[in-house]
C-alpha cells in the first residue's frame, strides 16, 4: 500500500481514559490514529465514537502482554506496513496497577509482594513498550523523524521514591530507564535525525486507574503527551524552548509533567 499522506500515530490502551483522549486530540490535529486495546468490543466502540466525531481513526486489537510472541509482534508490523507505510508517533500508554491496596484488604508493602504480580506488571508496563519501540524505530529512522512518548508516573521517580506498591513503582522506574536508553541511542547513532523520545507523568488523572479523589481532568492529563507527540520538526533543538521547560540541552530523554521537566 502507498504511504499514508497523513502522519500516523499508534496509541496503546486507547479504549478509555488518557489513551482515548490522546487519540481524540491527535485526530483533531490531523493524524491518522491507530487505536489499540486488549478488549476488542470496547476498542471498536471507542474507535466508532471518535470516527463519529469526524476523526481519522482505526482500531487494532493488541494485548501488549503478548508482544513477546513473535507472531503478535510481526502481525502488528505487517498491519502498519501494509495499511499505512509509515509510523510517526508512538504513545506507550497502556499500563496496569496491580498492587493490592489497604483499602482492598491487601498490603502494598514490598515485603508482602508476590513475584508473579510484579512480573505481570513488568510485562505490560515495560516489556510491551520496549517491543513497540523496536517496531516503531525503523519507520522513524527511515523518515528521519518521529516522536515516542512513554506514559510514566511520579511513582517511578528515583529522586522521590517512596515505599509501597512495588510492582507499579518498579515498572515505572524501569520505563523511565527505557526512555533514557532509547533517547540516548537515537542521539548516539542518528544524531542528525528529528526523533524525540520522552516520558510523561500526567499526574493524578480522573480515570478508572486514577480512582476516587483524582484531581486532574483527562484532557489536562493528555495535554503534555499530545504536546510532545506533535512538536514541530527541529523543535527538539530549540534552545529557547528547552530552556523554558527546564531542560539543559535537547528536548530528548526528558521526564515531563505539565510541559515542564521534572527530575528522574
Amino acid at each position: 500500500m502507498a504511504e499514508s499522506p497523513k502522519p500516523v500515530a499508534l496509541v496503546t490502551g486507547a479504549n478509555r481514559g488518557i489513551g482515548f483522549e490522546v487519540s481524540r486530540q491527535l485526530g483533531a490535529k490531523g493524524f491518522r490514529v491507530i487505536m489499540t486495546s486488549r478488549d476488542d468490543v470496547k476498542g471498536q466502540k471507542a474507535a466508532r465514537t471518535l470516527a463519529g466525531e469526524g476523526l481519522d481513526v482505526v482500531f487494532y486489537q493488541l494485548d501488549v502482554l503478548r508482544l513477546d510472541d513473535n507472531k503478535v509482534a510481526n502481525d502488528l508490523k505487517l498491519f502498519i506496513d501494509s495499511q499505512f507505510g509509515r509510523l510517526d508517533v508512538l504513545i506507550n500508554n497502556a499500563g496496569v496497577f496491580l498492587d493490592p491496596s489497604r483499602a482492598r484488604g491487601g498490603s502494598p508493602s514490598v515485603f508482602d509482594a508476590k513475584l508473579s504480580l510484579i512480573r505481570q506488571t513488568m510485562d505490560i508496563n515495560l516489556y510491551g513498550p520496549l517491543v513497540l519501540c523496536q517496531i516503531a524505530m525503523p519507520h522513524m529512522r527511515r523518515q528521519h523523524h518521529g516522536r515516542i512518548v512513554n506514559v510514566s508516573s511520579g511513582m517511578g521517580q528515583m529522586s522521590e521514591m517512596g515505599s509501597g506498591y512495588p510492582g507499579y513503582r518498579l515498572s515505572k522506574v524501569s520505563l523511565n530507564a527505557l526512555t533514557k536508553i532509547v533517547a540516548a541511542e537515537v542521539d548516539n547513532d542518528f544524531h542528525e535525525t528529528d526523533i524525540l523520545v520522552n516520558a510523561v507523568c500526567p499526574g493524578w488523572v480522573q480515570t478508572e486507574m486514577g480512582g476516587e479523589g483524582a484531581t486532574i481532568p483527562v484532557a489536562q492529563g493528555a495535554d503534555p503527551i499530545v504536546w510532545l507527540a506533535t512538536l514541530p520538526k527541529g523543535s527538539g533543538r530549540d534552545k529557547n524552548l528547552v530552556s523554558r521547560i527546564g531542560g539543559e540541552d535537547r528536548l530528548n530523554g526528558l521526564f515531563i509533567r505539565g510541559r515542564k521537566v521534572i527530575p528522574w
